[in-house]
C-alpha cells in the first residue's frame, strides 16, 4: 500500500509539474515581450532626440543686433554653437534651401528649383509651381529621414516642404494637413482644432494663427510620440518680411512671435522629460533683402515676339520664371535654343537691375542643375542686383519703381541672404563661435549626432561643435 501511495503522491506531484510547465510555456513569450520591451524603452531613455526648427528667412544680420526681441533663440545660442553665418545654395528659395539642409545636396543633385515643381502646361502658356508634387518625383536625393527609418529610427514633421507622399516620416502634420493622419486627429481630439478647420487649413488665415496651429502640432508630437527626429518649419516670418522688408518693425514682431513659438516646442521637451538627451538645430532656409524696383523678364518676351496673346492671356516657346532675386529662362523648343540662346542673352545683359546672365553651363557653377539632367534646369539664369527683384508679370513696364518691400532668391554670396545656425542641447559643445559655413554642413552634422549614413552629401559634418 506504501509503494501505491508514493506512486500516486508521484504522479500527482508530475501532474502538478507538467500543469505548472504548461503555465510557464504560456507566460514565457509574454515575459519575454515585457523583458524586451522594458530592455527598449531603457534603451530610448538614451537615445538622442534631433529637433531641427526653421525660421523662414531669419536674416543672420539680426542676430548681431543686441535688442533683438528673441530670448530663448538667444539663450540657445548663449549655451551652444552659433555660426555667424551659414551660406544658403542657389537659389535662395525655401523649397530647395530646406531640402539642401536635410539631403547635403545642392539642387544641381535634388533638383529642386523652385516651391514646388516647375511645369510647363502643353499648351505654351506660363510655367506654374506645383506644390503638392510627391516627394519622390520632385527631391532627387536621399533624405535624413529616409536614412533614419532605414536604421529603424522615427522622424515627424510639422510644415516642412518637398515632403508630400514622403514614405519614412511616421508623424506628419504638413503645410496642406490630411484630416486622415493622426496628429491632427490628435489636435481635434483635444479641442486646438475642428475638422472643418484642418480640411480647409490655410484658407484666409492668417500666417500667425497657421504658425501656432503647426508649433500645438510640433509639440503634441514631441510630447505623446517622441520621435527620434522631428523636422518643424516656421513660416510667417517669411509672410511678414515679403510684405514689409527685413529689419523692419514688423519684420521684429514676426520675430518675437516665432521666439515664443520655439519656446513652446523646448519647453515641451523639458514637460516630456528628453530635454537632457534633446539637441536643437534653430535654422534659417535664406536671409532677406529690401527692393524698390521690380524687373518683369516677360513683357520683354510679349515685345519680341516670343509671346503671343492668347485668350486672357498669353502662349509661346519661351518664359521666364521668376523668384525673387533670380530668374529662370526657359526656351522650351529645343530647336531655337542654338538660335535664341545668345540673342536673349545678350539682351538680358544690358536690362537696368540684373546684374548676371548665365547660361545653363555657366550656371552649373553656382549649384543649378544640368538641362540635359533636368527638366528644372533653365537655359539662362538671371540673378538681379541689390534693390531689384524679377516678377512673372506680363503687362506694365519690364522696369518699374515699386514700394519697398522684401525678397530673397539672391545669390547665395549676397551678404543679405546669408541664413541663421543655432544648435545647442545634448550633442553639442557650449561656446563655440563658428565663422560662415555652408547649409550643406546641417545634414551631415545631424546625421552624425543620430548615428545614421548620408555618404551623398558634400560637406564634412561639424565636428567641432559636437562634445
Amino acid at each position: 500500500m506504501k509503494d501505491g501511495a508514493l506512486r500516486t503522491n508521484g504522479r500527482e506531484v508530475l501532474k502538478r509539474v507538467l500543469s505548472l510547465l504548461s503555465v510557464w510555456a504560456l507566460l514565457l513569450p509574454v515575459v519575454t515581450r515585457c523583458v524586451a520591451a522594458e530592455t527598449r524603452s531603457a534603451a530610448n531613455a538614451h537615445k538622442p532626440v534631433v529637433v531641427v526648427i526653421t525660421i523662414d528667412g531669419f536674416p543672420a544680420r539680426a542676430l548681431e543686433d543686441p535688442r533683438l526681441p528673441m530670448p530663448v533663440l538667444r539663450s540657445l545660442a548663449a549655451t551652444g554653437a552659433v555660426a555667424k553665418e551659414m551660406q544658403p545654395i542657389n537659389p535662395t528659395v525655401t523649397w530647395p534651401n530646406h531640402t539642401a539642409m536635410i539631403t547635403g545636396v545642392d539642387a544641381s543633385e535634388h533638383f529642386v528649383m523652385a516651391n514646388g515643381l516647375i511645369v510647363m502646361p502643353p499648351d505654351g502658356s506660363a510655367p506654374v509651381v506645383e506644390p503638392w508634387t510627391d516627394k519622390e518625383k520632385l527631391v532627387h536625393a536621399r533624405t535624413l529621414y529616409e536614412a533614419a527609418a532605414e536604421k529603424g529610427l522615427t522622424t515627424g514633421q510639422v510644415d516642412w516642404v518637398a515632403v508630400y507622399g514622403a514614405k519614412g516620416i511616421r508623424w506628419q502634420f504638413g503645410e496642406k494637413p490630411d484630416v486622415r493622419d493622426e496628429i491632427p486627429n490628435d489636435l481635434i481630439a483635444q479641442g486646438i482644432l475642428t475638422r472643418e478647420e484642418v480640411e480647409h487649413f490655410g484658407e484666409g488665415s492668417s500666417p500667425a494663427w497657421r504658425d501656432e496651429v503647426w508649433t500645438d502640432a510640433a509639440v503634441d508630437i514631441l510630447a505623446r510620440h517622441t520621435p527620434d527626429l522631428l523636422l518643424f518649419h516656421l513660416l510667417q516670418t517669411d509672410s511678414i518680411q515679403h510684405e514689409y522688408g527685413p529689419l523692419t518693425p514688423a519684420a521684429y514682431a514676426s520675430y518675437a512671435y516665432a521666439d515664443h513659438c520655439l519656446g513652446r516646442v523646448v519647453e515641451a521637451a523639458r514637460t516630456a522629460g528628453i530635454l537632457d538627451r534633446t539637441t536643437f538645430f534653430i535654422l534659417s532656409d535664406h536671409g532677406f533683402a529690401t527692393y524698390t524696383h521690380t524687373i518683369s523678364p516677360n513683357v520683354a518676351l510679349i515685345e519680341q515676339g516670343l509671346l503671343h496673346r492668347q485668350g486672357n492671356g498669353y502662349v509661346g516657346d519661351v518664359w521666364v520664371k521668376a523668384e525673387g532675386g533670380a530668374a529662370s529662362v526657359y526656351i522650351r523648343d529645343v530647336r531655337r535654343r542654338a538660335e535664341l540662346l545668345p540673342k536673349l542673352k545678350a539682351y538680358f545683359a544690358g536690362v537696368p537691375g540684373i546684374e548676371h546672365v548665365y547660361t545653363n553651363e555657366e550656371a552649373r557653377g553656382l549649384g543649378i542643375p544640368d538641362e540635359a539632367k533636368s527638366d528644372q534646369a533653365p537655359q539662362i539664369y538671371l540673378a538681379a542686383g541689390a534693390d531689384y527683384a524679377f516678377s512673372d508679370d506680363t503687362n506694365g513696364e519690364l522696369v518699374r519703381a515699386s514700394s519697398p518691400k522684401g525678397q530673397h532668391g539672391y545669390l547665395n554670396t549676397m551678404a543679405d541672404m546669408q541664413a541663421l545656425f543655432v544648435a545647442s542641447g545634448a550633442a553639442i559643445k557650449p561656446g563655440v563661435a563658428l565663422g560662415a559655413i555652408s547649409n550643406l554642413a546641417v545634414a551631415p552634422t545631424i546625421a552624425k549626432v543620430l548615428g545614421v549614413k548620408l555618404p551623398e552629401a558634400k560637406h564634412a559634418p561639424l565636428d567641432e561643435i559636437l562634445r
